[in-house]
């Protein structure tokens, strides 16, 4: 799963969102420097990972992509299961999705000391370009994925996927739905045992 899904299954815990949020920019064992709670949030976002990479939904929606992305096809979903959580978002959350996006960079910016570097350094362009709201947008979508095909030196071709997209849009959506569905309760789950 991608940024906004990875903070909204930490439950509106702050450090459980901080931990599932920077998990990406930890490697391997290196966080016990950190609270507590935020260090559960990043063992619940490997969970989420690899509870996600092992599903078949999220692999059937990648096999549509293989042929011409290869392995960054479950990127690929990644980006494209935070739009169909961005654009439904009103069927997950009371809270609209522009204020809880907000919340969330508040808690960033409050929590500026304990992040990782890279985060540090992207955080400014998250939030210039309010990356978690525009997913709820094809143009949103289209800009990530530019933007993913450029930090591959052009050669994932992911600029290309916004047609794929638009083409298989609602077997994407379906696939979606049915997936995040058990990915909420085993989330909830794991939140639970942490």
């Amino acid at each position: 799963m991608n940024f906004l899904a990875h903070i909204y299954l930490s439950f509106d815990d702050d450090e459980i969102t901080l931990g599932n949020f920077i998990a990406d920019s930890i490697r391997a064992n290196k966080f016990d420097h950190l609270p507590e709670r935020v260090q559960k949030g990043i063992k619940l976002h490997r969970e989420i990972d690899t509870y996600t990479d092992a599903h078949a939904i999220p692999k059937m929606s990648s096999k549509k992509l293989h042929k011409n992305y290869g392995h960054y096809s479950r990127v690929i979903v990644d980006i494209f299961y935070d739009h169909f959580l961005a654009k439904n978002w009103a069927d997950y959350s009371k809270v609209p999705l522009d204020i809880y996006v907000d919340n969330f960079y508040d808690l960033l910016e409050d929590n500026f000391e304990i992040l990782p570097v890279g985060v540090k350094r992207m955080m400014p362009y998250m939030i210039a370009d309010n990356w978690l709201f525009s997913y709820s947008k094809m143009e949103g979508i289209g800009r990530v994925l530019n933007g993913m095909n450029r930090r591959t030196k052009n050669k994932s071709k992911m600029n290309f996927a916004i047609i794929d997209l638009e083409e298989h849009y609602s077997a994407f959506e379906k696939e979606f739905t049915a997936f995040f569905e058990e990915l909420i309760i085993f989330s909830k789950q794991k939140y639970r045992s942490l």
